[in-house]
């Protein structure tokens, strides 16, 4: 059945269910926007909880992180704003150029002088005012341009070397940079979006599970073969066994959530924030708000991420059917990479998974992640924005 049969069904389809007024009573998706309203909201609340303890010790000012992120939140908001208002024909144009930008940032991370040592990796480049962090960046530009990829190559999926090849061969050069950090975490989120969208956009079942099994395996050697990767593994899996070293993170995120129960201890009354858990108000922030606010917060939060997630699948999944294959790429990767980092971030302060050093998107303190994200959110707007508007041409020329 070609796309216009497809296009036109769908359009008669949602005349027939009423959605042909509703659709443009706002430009974009009100809900979205609200959930993610919603998620940085209660993030600017828990980062303010989670570290007036720690920028007291560390600077005197106990509101010091509270107001950095907040100017940041001011910064982030205003560049969604202004990516918001660019075509996606516009960022498909870019696409090559966001990667060898990217590629360029990863690189310059590296060289001593330039990049920043913190904890052991050199994951940031200070620019005096902030530090920026390029892995944020360069994860949304490689699936900007893998989505256009993608597009211009959609005939030739099935070709081992033009579909399956070269795109990965891009995406090992990004890896290898980025495990020379170390971020591990970072490649598994990067890996898992690329993967998943090439597997949505029509790579065939062999290629992708050869794809997964190559890819899992080498992550897993990656895991196991890496010292400090090894014991943060074995930590994961019996933290009690050395509960005031290797296990001290787990262990005090799962005292948290222990101590939350159903409704929490009350906002601002968290022990372990209190230099039990580390990065309280980055990486562990979510054990904060569950020993604060409870399960039902948990729940919560769980809840809005996985709207996110499925309405940016729902939106994508209409813009394929409008024959917007770039649009639709570029929703499902970001879908997928936020998906994916909350999912890793949630599991990691659960106990379910091992440490990674991911940060909750829209909510853990940190300027890179706090940018990134609301511009991947300003892409998903305007993936639904204009998806509205081409809905609304094709229905006027049905009508």
């Amino acid at each position: 059945m070609s796309a216009t049969t497809h296009t036109r069904r769908y359009v008669k389809q949602g005349v027939k269910q009423g959605d042909a007024v509703a659709a443009y009573a706002s430009p974009v998706d009100l809900s979205l926007l609200t959930t993610m309203a919603v998620i940085i909201g209660l993030g600017i609340v828990m980062v303010a909880s989670a570290s007036l303890s720690i920028a007291e010790d560390q600077t005197g000012n106990a509101y010091y992180f509270l107001v950095r992120q907040a100017c940041l939140l001011v910064v982030a908001l205003i560049a969604a704003y202004i990516c918001f208002q660019v075509p996606m024909t516009v960022w498909e144009r870019l696409a090559p150029w966001l990667l060898v930008a990217a590629f360029v940032s990863l690189i310059l991370v590296l060289v001593p002088g330039i990049g920043v040592t913190v904890n052991g990796a050199r994951r940031w480049i200070d620019l005096v005012v902030v530090r920026l962090q390029p892995s944020e960046f360069a994860k949304l530009a490689f699936l900007i341009y893998l989505a256009g990829y993608l597009k211009h190559h959609q005939k030739r999926l099935g070709d081992v070397m033009q579909g399956f090849v070269r795109p990965m061969a891009i995406f090992v050069v990004f890896a290898i940079l980025l495990l020379l950090e170390p971020d591990f975490g970072s490649v598994v989120v990067l890996a898992i979006s690329a993967f998943g969208l090439m597997f949505l956009a029509g790579v065939k079942l062999y290629q992708f599970l050869v794809l997964l099994l190559i890819g899992g395996a080498s992550l897993g050697a990656l895991a196991v073969y890496s010292p400090y990767r090894l014991a943060r593994l074995t930590s994961f899996l019996d933290p009690w066994q050395d509960p005031f070293d290797s296990g001290f993170q787990l262990v005090q995120a799962l005292i948290a959530f222990g101590r939350g129960g159903w409704f929490g201890v009350g906002l601002g009354s968290s022990v372990q924030k209190l230099s039990f858990l580390p990065e309280a108000h980055t990486d562990f922030l979510f054990s904060v708000m569950a020993e604060e606010l409870g399960l039902i917060a948990v729940l919560l939060v769980i809840a809005l991420f996985g709207y996110i997630v499925l309405r940016s699948f729902r939106i994508a999944y209409q813009c394929q059917i409008l024959d917007m294959p770039f649009v639709a790429y570029v929703t499902y990767a970001i879908a997928l990479m936020l998906g994916m980092q909350a999912f890793i971030n949630i599991g990691v302060n659960m106990g379910v998974l091992p440490t990674k050093g991911l940060t909750l998107p829209l909510m853990s303190y940190g300027g890179s992640s706090i940018v990134v994200t609301c511009v991947c959110c300003a892409l998903l707007l305007r993936a639904d924005y204009e998806m509205r508007q081409k809905r609304k041409k094709v229905m006027q020329r049905t009508w």
